[in-house]
């Protein structure tokens, strides 16, 4: 029997859960479907607690709190992927509910499993039933009740247990994605493994051997069935941020998050936060948090590549196979052949232009304009300073100007002046209609680069820029109720309107153009907008803005179906 839980006990407790864990992460990785499927939830479990081995195998915790407390810390800065969060957050709240603590009994333990789950919940934007937290929740729930009447720490491990065994056989009935999978709950499977642990420790029983190469489940998934344009948002992104200020509000980040993307989790401490998001732009998200603190650590994997390659039974590339992807990149780099290198190209006339766009459409606009140069890339798909780099030295000229078009992408340009002989100057163009607008204003016989990037710079607040998407997702963002399928209108980067009609919207854009007194509107319609479409939505601006001269190019991007320049 054992009627209290100390420090050392605690620490074997976990030592225990995280060799079972480990023990087991691939059967977890063939189970993981939801939120994507991915196949990573073992890993990324097994991974996060192994933090809190690390760091426990380092210390003598003389109480239950010090070693719970020790726990919390390194699993929230160990924490990977959804599952990995969401387990740091399980850990720290029964940290928060030992706290004080010199040993815990029953009871108590029981309370601070309770905990833990609350500060689970709060920190999922949207709780989904059929996961981990309903499995943690009920375990949670059934371990308070036995511990009202029973004093045995084991006994009320083991029904806590029992109950999350007969939820994680329901969650394939509770979660769609995991009935059409046929398979449980991956994360809700990891956590009970953990607690699996825990209990055999309390019981005197042999930690398991490390062997991965064991008799595989029976349960598995079948990933070929699995949808991968399911995938909304491609990008698994968690990164940590070292706090600004100990008591600093998150709630904004979290609301701006949640507008970007989904399967959003923060877990946060004293002096840091983390935060796990699934986004199609991992830089804006990264560029938020850093307003509220330092960035310490990132990590940004493709789950749609990850998905495709689970399905056609291959290796899942991660940022695990990272210093292996970068010795295989140098060895082929090294065996390239000479006319495909990097080479820099001797200056033949004092200035060049660099541009950055998406769409054929665009590219002819900006070279029809004396861009020497395009960069493909823009919203959702960044190119690297790298690539700015090439596109950079290939231009035969003594100065070369950077036009970003995307907020996202300057500082990537801003890199290049330190890594090339040539002058790099960056016009800080945030969108398209900003860029075209630049190189109408330069004079190509300038006396010297200051004039032309002053003419470049001034001519930026000429122009408003719009742009019309799509909501890929229910969210609530600036008061505005935002619908999946409804169009989205940006103007400035700033939420302009929403509307399930794109005529709706466009009348709009085109009365604050009227309002704005636009002389020059110029509509760039996207790869998914036909020509005769574009001249009906020409004909919105050019009846509500008689006097305004109206334009319209194929751009050809992605992802917006206008562009809209407005001067």
């Amino acid at each position: 029997m054992n009627e209290r839980i100390t420090g050392a006990l605690f620490k074997q407790m976990v030592l225990h859960g995280a060799a079972v864990i480990t023990a087991h992460k691939q059967a977890i990785n063939d189970l993981n479907v939801f939120p994507v499927p991915d196949g990573d939830t073992g890993t990324n479990m097994s991974m996060t607690i192994g933090t809190a081995v690390t760091e426990l195998r380092k210390s003598s915790p003389a109480t239950v709190d010090q070693a719970a407390s020790v726990t919390a810390s390194a699993l929230l800065r160990g924490a990977r992927g959804n599952s990995g969060v969401i387990l740091s957050l399980l850990f720290r709240g029964l940290s928060k509910g030992l706290k004080g603590m010199e040993s815990a009994d029953a009871a108590a333990f029981a309370a601070a499993m309770q905990e833990g789950v609350s500060a689970a919940y709060k920190a999922v934007m949207k709780p989904a039933e059929g996961t981990v937290l309903t499995v943690s929740r009920l375990a949670a729930k059934r371990a308070v009740e036995v511990a009202a009447e029973e004093k045995d720490v084991e006994k009320v491990l083991e029904e806590a247990i029992r109950e999350g065994r007969e939820t994680l056989a329901q969650t394939t009935e509770m979660n769609p994605v995991l009935k059409k999978a046929g398979v449980v709950d991956a994360g809700g499977k990891g956590y009970l493994l953990i607690l699996e642990g825990m209990l055999a420790e309390l019981r005197g029983e042999p930690m398991p051997q490390q062997d991965e190469d064991s008799a595989p489940e029976k349960e598995k998934a079948d990933f070929q069935a699995m949808n991968v344009e399911d995938i909304t948002f491609a990008f698994d992104t968690v990164f940590i941020v070292r706090k600004a200020t100990p008591n600093i509000s998150l709630e904004p980040l979290r609301t701006y998050l949640n507008s970007i993307g989904d399967s959003l989790v923060i877990g946060e401490d004293d002096e840091a936060f983390k935060v796990h998001v699934h986004t199609n732009i991992p830089g804006n998200a990264l560029n938020e948090a850093q307003k509220y603190g330092t960035l310490e650590l990132a990590k940004i994997e493709n789950m749609r590549t990850q998905a495709e390659d689970l399905a056609a039974g291959k290796h899942v590339q991660s940022t695990d196979d990272l210093d292996a992807v970068e010795q295989s990149l140098e060895e082929g780099a090294a065996q390239q052949p000479e006319e495909d290198a990097h080479t820099v190209a001797a200056p033949e006339k004092p200035y060049g232009f660099l541009a950055v766009c998406a769409g054929a459409g665009l590219e002819a606009v900006f070279r029809d304009l004396g861009v020497d140069g395009v960069v493909s890339g823009g919203q959702t798909m960044n190119p690297s300073t790298e690539s700015l780099l090439k596109g950079v030295d290939a231009i035969p000229a003594e100065t070369v100007f950077i036009l970003p078009n995307n907020g996202n992408i300057i500082m990537a340009a801003q890199q290049c002046g330190a890594l090339t002989e040539k002058k790099v100057v960056v016009i800080p163009t945030k969108t398209v209609p900003q860029g075209i607008t630049a190189m109408m204003n330069v004079d190509f016989e300038a006396p010297d680069a200051q004039t032309i990037t002053d003419a470049m710079t001034e001519a930026l607040a000429t122009v408003t820029t719009a742009q019309i998407t799509y909501a890929a997702r229910n969210s609530d963002f600036n008061g505005f109720d935002i619908k999946e399928g409804d169009y989205l209108a940006l103007e400035e980067g700033k939420l302009f309107g929403t509307d399930s009609s794109l005529d709706t919207l466009l009348q709009k854009l085109a009365e604050d153009a009227a309002n704005r007194s636009s002389s020059f509107i110029s509509l760039y319609f996207g790869e998914d907008v036909t020509e005769e479409d574009a001249q009906k939505a020409a004909q919105v601006f050019e009846h509500t803005c008689p006097n305004a001269e109206v334009a319209v190019l194929p751009g050809g991007q992605p992802v917006y179906y206008y562009i809209i320049s407005m001067e």
